[in-house]
């Protein structure tokens, strides 16, 4: 009963969503901009991004053209990349200038690096001098970096301070970050010294200098570090914010958690996709001719290792032909290697993208996996061994895809795990190439020992 009643509001929430959904694109069609507005008012910036990316383009035009003065920045950002471009070119010039102006440089650098020339022309044109020289900056720096990952609004104090200073200049600034958690201590050449976190600047007496209740965890990031580096620091040491300097050790932003986040959860979706042979930026917004031309070159390969392993059943044509069992046993040999080699390659691209996975611990997790290899393909094997021998009333038949079916688990367990150590050495992103090469090795191993035990053991 506990399951259904959580089960339940998920359920009414879906149902709600889908309702919703259907009233705006009635009142899209009727042209009915007093019942749009009350149907997306309410509604938070992501459920509204969502929204527009769950219609087709011609009702999402349609949407935009009744209801552009209530796109802001913030649903701006929340936009998936495939259809932002498309929805701020419906959108007149005023709107988008005043959506990107409430944004932090960071999200504006967000829009405009996967918008063409002229869609960020416009969007520059739109900000004032100061941001905009801010966000040309940022888009000086290398792409996935830190310097774009960053935002130039920084809440700075000297670092000879006190808890009271610091607390008269906030209450004085004109304008300060929408999001921030440390005030930045810097040096007289603005070189970050340390970080206070705001808790501790409102829990202390004014008189206590700035410099006596600096974090523990303070560091530092360059611009032109990756991206991926500078989440990995966010997860390991468990920040919230992060200064960025330039080459000479000078700040010149700071990065937020909401931002790192961000990263990490981009970086859990390319590794995803890009196992299963999809291009990391593919989406449900893509056109046919896109996603077709996305996935076509890792169905290429997959067919060139298909080939190769039929290659190998060829080899063996007189021994299916002599007893046709084996054709009949070799999809659960081939299905079993290749979700134990599956299995390990999951486990080994993770690790190696957390980096748990490393040189020093290789030999240790290489042997633990054989070892489940050997373990797994034992029990498997001993139960299609059963299976094999009542089925067809063959026992050596039995005890030849019991061994078979050990060597396939070892060798996919052995394989799931160094072919992507193998192929992060040479540079090569694991995540992308293992899984061809894994199913390759897992075929072949597993059709070779089948059948070469079978042409040994049988005939």
């Amino acid at each position: 009963m506990s399951d259904e009643r959580e089960e339940r509001p998920e359920r009414d929430e879906d149902a709600e969503a889908a309702e919703r959904l259907e009233a705006v694109l009635q009142a899209v069609e009727a042209g009915d901009a007093a019942s749009l507005e009350a149907l997306m008012e309410p509604l938070h910036a992501a459920d509204i991004a969502d929204l527009l990316e769950q219609i087709g383009s011609a009702d999402r035009q349609a949407l935009l053209k009744l209801w552009h003065a209530g796109i802001d920045g913030e649903i701006l950002s929340e936009i998936d990349d495939s259809i932002r471009e498309e929805v701020i070119e419906a959108l007149p010039d005023e709107v988008v200038a005043e959506a990107v102006r409430e944004l932090e440089t960071d999200d504006v650098v967000d829009i405009l690096e996967d918008l063409d020339e002229p869609a960020q022309e416009r969007i520059l044109e739109a900000l004032e001098d100061a941001d905009r020289v801010a966000v040309e900056q940022a888009l000086s720096y290398p792409e996935y970096s830190a310097g774009r990952l960053m935002q130039r609004e920084v809440v700075v104090a000297p670092e000879h301070w006190t808890v009271g200073e610091a607390i008269d200049y906030l209450r004085r600034a004109e304008r300060l970050p929408d999001q921030f958690y440390h005030v930045i201590l810097v040096d007289p050449r603005m070189k970050p010294v340390g970080y206070v976190t705001l808790g501790r600047v409102l829990s202390s007496a004014r008189k206590v200098a700035l410099r006596d209740i600096t974090e523990d965890s303070f560091r530092t990031v360059e611009a032109t570090d990756e991206e991926a580096d500078v989440a990995y620091i966010f997860n390991q040491y468990h920040m919230i914010s992060c200064p960025v300097v330039d080459a000479d050790g000078r700040l010149v932003g700071v990065i937020t958690i909401d931002d790192a986040m961000i990263v990490l959860d981009e970086e859990h979706e390319e590794d995803m996709l890009r196992m299963a042979g999809v291009h990391d930026e593919s989406s449900l917004s893509d056109r046919v001719i896109e996603a077709a031309k996305g996935r076509a070159v890792w169905l290429g390969v997959n067919l060139l290792t298909a080939i190769l392993a039929s290659l190998v059943i060829d080899m063996f044509a007189d021994t299916i032909g002599a007893m046709v069992a084996l054709a009949v046993l070799m999809p659960i040999v081939a299905s079993m290697g290749g979700n134990a080699g599956t299995q390990s390659m999951t486990v080994a691209v993770r690790s190696l993208a957390t980096r748990d996975l490393t040189p020093r611990n290789a030999a240790r997790v290489i042997r633990r996996e054989i070892a489940v290899g050997a373990l797994n393909g034992l029990l498997f094997g001993v139960v299609m061994a059963a299976v094999a021998a009542f089925w067809f009333g063959v026992p050596m038949l039995g005890l030849v895809i019991g061994l078979a079916m050990v060597l396939t688990l070892v060798s996919a367990a052995l394989s799931g795990i160094l072919i992507p150590m193998a192929l992060e050495r040479f540079g090569i992103d694991p995540a992308l190439a293992s899984g061809p090469f894994v199913t390759t090795v897992t075929d072949v191993v597993g059709f070779f020992a089948f059948l070469g035990l079978a042409s040994v053991m049988l005939l």
